[in-house]
C-alpha cells in the first residue's frame, strides 16, 4: 500500500534544571534500547542534540528532529520536566505529539535518583491545556522503559492517521443518488481537519473514461483481474471495460492529487452509471481499496474518510458496508444459538453490492448486481464482486458530521461469524456484543447513516484515540448492560 504515511517518531527527552540531567539521559537511552529490542529502530529517532531544559534547547531539538525527517514526536519526561519548554516543543512541532513519563526504578535510589515525572505529567497536561495544544497522552502515561516503549508503539497508528489526514484529498464524482440524503453531510468539518475535497461531475469521469478506450495498459490489468478472480471469473467479457475504468481512476488520482500526498475516492455507482458506462464499478472499487486507496459507494464522502482512517490504523484493506438486515430466527437458531454467547439482537448482516477486497472474502465470484437488475437490463449491471466475508475479528466505526457541522463518531468491536449468509453481494453475518442497544441508542439516536466502515481486526483502542485527538467530543460505542445509555429506559427488562 503506497497511499499511507510512513511514520518516523522523534524521541526528545526533557529535564527540569533542578533535577539531575543524567536521569533523563539514562532513561532516554533505556527507552530507546527497549523499543529497539521489541520493535526495531527503523521508525524511531533519538534526538541526541540535547536534553531540553530551556526554550533555547527546545528550538535546537525542534530543528534536529525536523532535519532528521521526523513527522511525529514523543516528549519523554525523564524527570519532572520543564513545563514551559516541553509544552512549546509540542506547540511548535508540525505533527502529532505524544507525552509519556518515566517511572521510578528502585526503592534503593529514591534520593538523588528520584525523578518525580509522575508529578511532572500533571503540570505538563495543565500547560498543554492553557496553550490549547493537542497531544496524545496514553491511558496511564507513566512507566518503565519497556512500558513506555509499548506506549510509543501504540502511538504509531494514531500518528500515522493524523499525518495522513493532514495531507488527504477526497475526490468525489457526482451528487449522491436519489433517496440517499443519509450520505450527505456538510464538508466544512473536513476542512477543519485539514482534508481537501475535490468534487467532480459524473460527466468529467465519463469523458476521462472514454479517453482511455484502447489504452495499451488494459490487457495487463485484465490479466491481473483474471488471476485474482480465478474460477470466480463469471463475467470475463466485462473485464476490459473494468480495466479501462480502473486505469481511468488511477490516472485521475495522479493527475488531481495536487499538493496532497494521500487520496480517497467517493464514487458514484448508480443509477445512471450502469446505463452509460455499461457496467457497475464495484469490483474496481474493491481493487483500489485493496491497494490502499479507499473508494466509498454512493458518493459517501465521510464513508471514504472513515475508510482512509481505518486503512491508516490497520495497515490493511478496509470496506464500507450497509448495516443491512437482521439475521432470520431460523438461521440464528440453526447456526448461532448455543454455539456462541450472542443473542439474536447481537447479530446482523453487513452488506454491499460487491466492493469488498477479494482478500477479505471467504470466496468470491464476478456476477451481476441483483438489486440493480430488478429495474435495469441485466447486462449493464455486471461487475460486482460477490462472496461471504471471511470470518474473524472486525471493528465497525464511522466519523460523521451532523447537519450543524459537529463531528460525531462511533467504534464497536465484534466479529464476522463463520456462518453462511445464504444471500448475495459482499456480505457477512456480524456479531457485536449488545448490538441491539448500540443500534438504538447510538446509530439511530445520534443519526448515523446506514454506511459503516469495517476494519478487519480489533482496532477500537487506536480508533477511539484518533477520534479524541481530532477533537471529537461525542464518540459512541457498544456499552455493556451494566452501563446504560443516557436515554435508555431504566424499566426495560
Amino acid at each position: 500500500m503506497n497511499n499511507i504515511p510512513q511514520v518516523k517518531v522523534g524521541i526528545v527527552a526533557v529535564s527540569r534544571d533542578c533535577f539531575p540531567e543524567s536521569l533523563s539521559v539514562n532513561r532516554r537511552k533505556a527507552l530507546i534500547d527497549a523499543y529497539t529490542k521489541k520493535f526495531g529502530a527503523t521508525e524511531i529517532y533519538e534526538c541526541p542534540v540535547c536534553i531540553v531544559e530551556s526554550e533555547i534547547h527546545m528550538v535546537q531539538a525542534l530543528e534536529d528532529v525536523k532535519n532528521a525527517g521526523c513527522n511525529a514526536l514523543v516528549v519523554y519526561l525523564g524527570n519532572f520536566g520543564p513545563e514551559i519548554s516541553e509544552t512549546l516543543l509540542a506547540k511548535h512541532f508540525d505533527g502529532p505529539v505524544m507525552f509519556c513519563a518515566a517511572a521510578e526504578e528502585s526503592a534503593e535510589d529514591l534520593m538523588d535518583g528520584r525523578g518525580d515525572a509522575y508529578c511532572g505529567m500533571l503540570n505538563a497536561s495543565y500547560n498543554l491545556k492553557l496553550r490549547n495544544v493537542k497531544v496524545y497522552i496514553p491511558e496511564y502515561p507513566v512507566g518503565t522503559a519497556d512500558e513506555c516503549a509499548d506506549m510509543i508503539h501504540e502511538f504509531m497508528p494514531i500518528a500515522r492517521t493524523i499525518i495522513g489526514l493532514k495531507s488527504l484529498k477526497i475526490i468525489s464524482f457526482g451528487p449522491r443518488p436519489l433517496n440517499f440524503l443519509a450520505c450527505n453531510a456538510p464538508i466544512k468539518p473536513l476542512y477543519d481537519l485539514g482534508v481537501e475535497i475535490e468534487e467532480n461531475s459524473e460527466l468529467d469521469l465519463f469523458e476521462a473514461f472514454n479517453k482511455h478506450e484502447g489504452d495499451p495498459r488494459i490487457p495487463k490489468v485484465v490479466e491481473d483481474m483474471e488471476k485474482e478472480l480465478g474460477k470466480g471469473n463469471m463475467k470475463p467479457e466485462i473485464l476490459p471495460k473494468l480495466a479501462q475504468y480502473e486505469i481511468t481512476l488511477l490516472d485521475w488520482v495522479e493527475d488531481h492529487r495536487g499538493y496532497r500526498e494521500y487520496v480517497a475516492i467517493a464514487g458514484k455507482c448508480w443509477p445512471a452509471f450502469q446505463t452509460q458506462f455499461g457496467f457497475v464499478p464495484c469490483y474496481v472499487n474493491s481493487r483500489l481499496t485493496g491497494m490502499g486507496i479507499p473508494v466509498s459507494c454512493e458518493v459517501d464522502i465521510y464513508g471514504a474518510l472513515s475508510e482512509f482512517i481505518g486503512t491508516c490504523v490497520s495497515l490493511d484493506a478496509v470496506t464500507l458496508l450497509d448495516i443491512n438486515n437482521t439475521v432470520p430466527a431460523d438461521l440464528y437458531n440453526s447456526d448461532i444459538k448455543g454455539k456462541t454467547t450472542y443473542t439474536q439482537k447481537d447479530t446482523f448482516m453487513g452488506f454491499h453490492c460487491g466492493n469488498t477486497c477479494s482478500k477479505k472474502l471467504a470466496f468470491c465470484s464476478m456476477k451481476y448486481q441483483k438489486i440493480m437488475a430488478r429495474s435495469l437490463p441485466i447486462e449493464v449491471t455486471q461487475g460486482t464482486l460477490e462472496g461471504d466475508i471471511a470470518p474473524g475479528d472486525i471493528t465497525f466505526f464511522r466519523l460523521q458530521s451532523t447537519a450543524d457541522t459537529q463531528l460525531r463518531a462511533y467504534v464497536a468491536e465484534g466479529e464476522v461469524l463463520n456462518v453462511p449468509s445464504h444471500s448475495f453481494g459482499s456480505i457477512g453475518v456480524f456479531a457485536i456484543p449488545e448490538m441491539g442497544r448500540f443500534y438504538r441508542h447510538v446509530l439511530i439516536e445520534k443519526n448515523f447513516p446506514h454506511h459503516g466502515a469495517v476494519a478487519f481486526g480489533h482496532y477500537g483502542k487506536a480508533l477511539f484515540e484518533v477520534f479524541k485527538y481530532l477533537g471529537v467530543a461525542d464518540i459512541g460505542y457498544n456499552q455493556p448492560k451494566s452501563l446504560p445509555y443516557p436515554s435508555e429506559n431504566p424499566f426495560n427488562k
